[in-house]
This record gives structure tokens, C-alpha cells and sequence, in this order.
């Protein structure tokens, strides 16, 4: 099959293309804008092989979009692009307006004119995959969990920029009878992620032997997926996801964020110890992000039954994994340090035009 992976050049998007082009037979483009969080880098593992084609364009540009399905022939789409961290969002949310939600309206139309020039069959066969985030539900209390019919209750531009991008999905699903499958995911961790995000910020800046900045009191709950098994459940959501049906892929392992930060620092202690003292002395509490939501987890037994999917291994096996992998990639964080971001705190609430 032929598989279109927008975003695929960002964190969980190109562990997709990765996952497809070394573990399958599928045909692989990836459109992908490049915008700050997008590195080419993280598509170096399969750049070169025969089933994979990188295309550098807008998914909100309708006639880039139109010529790349028109030379490429897609049987499947995997819409990841997107705007995604919450900080960003609060500071400039007009960036998270226009990928999230318009972006996402002219990929749909374009997707639909190309669906109904299939065939019968192929139109039968195709998939438009949305994938979307647990951030959509809102905040849980101390239990519970996430499920496909748990009601929306955004309180991020982000995440109301995701919901908004899922409704849009249902929406041509239902009135022009596009074949889409959903998912929404919890907190993604692993190689290759923008160090803007918890976990490899804390990596980084611990090693640097800079402050450690945690908001509020950390008693914020994430349920953590390590991202190549969040890839294996989205191939598993693309390929065998029934129309119509939305799917959550979590791992079952909530940590508060201090829990998080403590473990990051127990791994940095072991491989790569500082002479000064233990890396948990650089943990600042900083004054916590507006709205931040108190506690996420995921029910995903529904993609269990219905897909046979899984996480493997355990929270402090990949947290580790992680650990290794930037410690032993200077190279690829290091020329995102050189560029326009450096670390710094983002989500302070001036909203820029």
C-alpha cells in the first residue's frame, strides 16, 4: 500500500515512517512543512531506501497538497501535523488556529476529491487517519480514565485546536461519507523529540547541569507511551481500525511530573554522573502554566480487544532507553540548541499576534 504521513518529519510522525518502511512493504511519502519542531535528521534512518519519498510542503497549500496526491497515489493517510505543545499555545495560539484547524479542513477536502476519484474498490479500502490527543478530554480527577465516549472539555489553545480538528474528521466522515479512523493518545516520550517537551528538557538541561523546571508542585498526572509503541499502535489504528471508530492508545503508566523528573535524574546519576552531586539538586519549582489540566490517564482496552495492540517493556526500561539515546546523540540536540530555540520557558501567557 501506499501510506501519506503529514508531520512525518516530527517527533511521533517520523517514528511512523521509520516503523512502516523498516518493518512493512508499504510505499512511504512524508509531507512535512519543516517548521521548527520538523528535522529531516530524524528521517536519516530510512532516507535512502527505495520506499521512501520526502515531499517539503503545507498541508494547508490545497494545490501542493493536490499535486502530492495526484504523483503519489495514496491508499492511506496519516495526518500528524500539527501544532502540539501546550506552552507554544499559550503564548502564540493564531500558529495552532491555522495548522490545527485549517490545515487540517484543506487536507480533508483535498483527501475527499482524491477519494472520490477512486475506484470502487480502492475507495472502499481507504483510510483517512487523524491522529489526536487525550489533551481534547479536558482534566480527570484522582480516578478514572479516558475513554472513546468521554466527552470533550479543551482548556488549552492547543488542545482546543485538537478537538476542533477532531470534530472537523467526524464531521466529513458522517456528511460526505469519507472513510476516517481516529485516535487520541497520551504523553509521548522517546529519541528523537523536541526538547521543549518534559522529558527530554529535563535530559538535556541535566546533563548541561542546568536548573530543572518543574511547574506548580509536580503533582500533575501523565500517562507516559513510549513513542515507538504509540508508531506500532497507529500502523495497527491505519491498517485494521474499523470506519467510523475512534481509538485510544495509552500505556497504563501514570507518573506525577516530579516522579518523572526524579526518575530522569536517577538514570542521568547512573550513566552519566555529575562530580558536583546528584542531578535532583537542579529541580526548580517554577510557578505553574495557566490552565494547566491536573491529571490525564487513558482507557485503551478498546484497541487492545479490537486490534490486538500493546505497549511492550516498562516506564523505567524506556525512560532509560530515552536517557541512553541523548546522551549518545549530542549531534542531533545540539544543532537544534544552535537554532532559535535554547531551553527557554515558554507558556507564560503573552499571546502574541
Amino acid at each position: 500500500m501506499k501510506i501519506l504521513v503529514t508531520g512525518g518529519a516530527g517527533f511521533i510522525g517520523s517514528a511512523v515512517a521509520r516503523l512502516f518502511v523498516r518493518e512493512s512493504e508499504h510505499d512511504v511519502l512524508v509531507v512535512d512543512k519543516l517548521t521548527y519542531a520538523g528535522n529531516l535528521e530524524s528521517l536519516s534512518p530510512i532516507r535512502d531506501h527505495k520506499r521512501f519519498a520526502f515531499l517539503k510542503a503545507d498541508i494547508g497549500d490545497r494545490l501542493a497538497m493536490r499535486t502530492a496526491f495526484a504523483s503519489f497515489r495514496p491508499d492511506i493517510v496519516m495526518h500528524l501535523a500539527a501544532e502540539s505543545h501546550v506552552d507554544r499555545s499559550i503564548d502564540a495560539p493564531g500558529d495552532f488556529i491555522t495548522t490545527n484547524i485549517v490545515g487540517t479542513y484543506t487536507l480533508l477536502e483535498v483527501t475527499l476529491a482524491w477519494h472520490r476519484e477512486l475506484d470502487a474498490d480502492r475507495a472502499r479500502r481507504f483510510r483517512f487517519h487523524h491522529i489526536s490527543t487525550d489533551e481534547v478530554f479536558g482534566s480527570l480527577g484522582p480516578a478514572g480514565a479516558f475513554r472513546e465516549d468521554t466527552g470533550y472539555a479543551p482548556r488549552s489553545p492547543y488542545s482546543a485546536s485538537k478537538a476542533a480538528s477532531d470534530h472537523l474528521v467526524r464531521a466529513w466522515a458522517e456528511t460526505y461519507g469519507l472513510p476516517v479512523v481516529l485516535s487520541n493518545c497520551s504523553n509521548n516520550y522517546g529519541p528523537y523529540q523536541f526538547p521543549e517537551k518534559l522529558i527530554p528538557l529535563t535530559i538535556l538541561n541535566g546533563m548541561k547541569g542546568a536548573s530543572l523546571p518543574v511547574y506548580g508542585t509536580g503533582e500533575n498526572v501523565r500517562d507516559w507511551i513510549f513513542v515507538e509503541d504509540h508508531a506500532k499502535g497507529l500502523a495497527e489504528v491505519a491498517l485494521r481500525g474499523r470506519p467510523g471508530e475512534t481509538y485510544l492508545l495509552g500505556a497504563r503508566t501514570e507518573r506525577r511530573n516530579i516522579d518523572v523528573v526524579r526518575a530522569i535524574c536517577a538514570a542521568l546519576d547512573r550513566l552519566a554522573p555529575d562530580t558536583v552531586g546528584p542531578h535532583a539538586r537542579l529541580i526548580q519549582f517554577v510557578t505553574d502554566r495557566p490552565g494547566h489540566d491536573h491529571r490525564y490517564a487513558v482507557d485503551c482496552s478498546k484497541a487492545e480487544r479490537e486490534l490486538g495492540w500493546r505497549p511492550h517493556a516498562s516506564f523505567e526500561s524506556n525512560l532509560e532507553t530515552t536517557v541512553r539515546w541523548y546522551l549518545e546523540n549530542k549531534a542531533w540536540w545540539q544543532r537544534i540548541h544552535s537554532g532559535a530555540y535554547r531551553g527557554e520557558r515558554l507558556g507564560l501567557g503573552t499571546v502574541k499576534a
